[in-house]
């Protein structure tokens, strides 16, 4: 029985194998303390002579497979089906589960390019190998610790290169949260600039990914601090200062993110107050403008405007452009005074 050590959070999209696609699959292995690298079919035919107990470091990697391919790699690679079937559905959440004496480890490579985007990592490790499977948008061997130390870390086992990989995919999470950081600054600006429905909709838009990404985020400590804590059984002793390493970077990430959570729904009431003062405001300046009509309506109520018809022909007396000027000239005081204050 699977022991699955994730809470059941979504995550925020997955990998898609296509049927039919023909993915890219690259070995790396230590022979005779040199790297030598495999990759396409010659790869997968050599794979299974690589694989002994005394092997310092097997690392097999696949870019983009078919559902086909990962099938026909299990086989090679004596993986649980369980574990094929979630590598080749994809749409994982972020979860650790130990599985027949293989560890399967899903994480998830964020970018942030004006919207989240997320790129499935599934991780496999063994007694003597680990397996990485992704999309084109994740490249391993661009990473930090791998682009010139690939050696070095195969040395250390598979393993350290899991930590390898994990350490650089934490890391990118920074700047990532970063970057988000920005754009949740340029929204509060715009906001306070104005409150308009563009604003808004950016507004929930970024809720909505902050939480998202605090969903796929959050479940990756519970991964680390079994790593660190050696509860699996295929961590060194040495590899777990490493991996405790880890895990205090992603508490310290969960704080930034539930911050910016906090920063996106101040900015929300923020929107939501401007909105309320708007309309305070015409409402203010509505009731100054009734002021003034009502005055100038009730004068010429009391009066009828069967006066101003005999006025305008001649047949008026004097009193009535009196009336007149004194209502013309009490509405431009009045309108005056609501100005200074403010009201229209």
């Amino acid at each position: 029985m699977p022991d699955a050590a994730a809470a059941a959070v979504p995550a925020l999209g997955g990998r898609h194998l296509a049927v039919g696609s023909h993915g890219v699959l690259r070995v790396a292995a230590l022979e005779g303390g040199e790297l030598r690298e495999s990759t396409g079919d010659g790869a997968l035919a050599r794979l299974r002579s690589l694989r002994h107990p005394t092997a310092p470091g097997l690392w097999i990697d696949y870019t983009g497979p078919s559902p086909e391919q990962v099938a026909q790699l299990g086989e090679v690679l004596d993986l649980h089906p369980l574990i094929v079937e979630d590598i080749v559905e994809g749409n994982q959440r972020s979860k650790i589960e130990a599985t027949d004496g293989l560890v399967h480890i899903v994480m998830f490579a964020l970018e942030y390019r004006d919207t989240v985007v997320a790129s499935e990592i599934d991780l496999v490790l063994g007694r003597d190998f680990l397996l990485t499977v992704h999309d084109e948008d994740w490249n391993p061997r661009q990473t930090s610790h791998l682009r010139a130390e690939t050696p070095a870390i195969l040395a250390h086992g598979p393993d350290h290169v899991l930590w390898a990989l994990s350490d650089s995919i934490v890391d990118n999470y920074f700047p990532f949260a970063d970057r988000l950081g920005d754009a949740i600054d340029a929204l509060q600006d715009d906001v306070i600039g104005g409150a308009h429905p563009a604003a808004l909709q950016r507004l929930f838009q970024l809720k909505r990914e902050l939480i998202e990404v605090r969903r796929a985020v959050a479940p990756v400590r519970e991964i680390f601090n079994q790593l660190a804590n050696r509860e699996l059984g295929l961590v060194d002793a040495d590899e777990t200062i490493y991996f405790r390493d880890i895990y205090d970077h992603l508490i310290r990430l969960t704080d930034e993110l539930d911050t910016y959570r906090e920063l996106v729904s101040g900015t929300l009431e923020v929107y939501l107050s401007q909105v309320n003062n708007s309309l305070s405001l015409i409402m203010k300046r509505l009731t100054g403008v009734t002021v003034i009509v009502a005055g100038i309506g009730a004068v010429a109520g009391i009066f009828g405007m069967s006066e101003a018809g005999a006025a305008l022909s001649g047949r008026e007396a004097d009193g009535f452009w009196t009336v007149v000027a004194i209502t013309v000239l009490a509405s431009a005081v009045i309108a005056l005074i609501l100005r200074r204050i403010d009201w229209i």
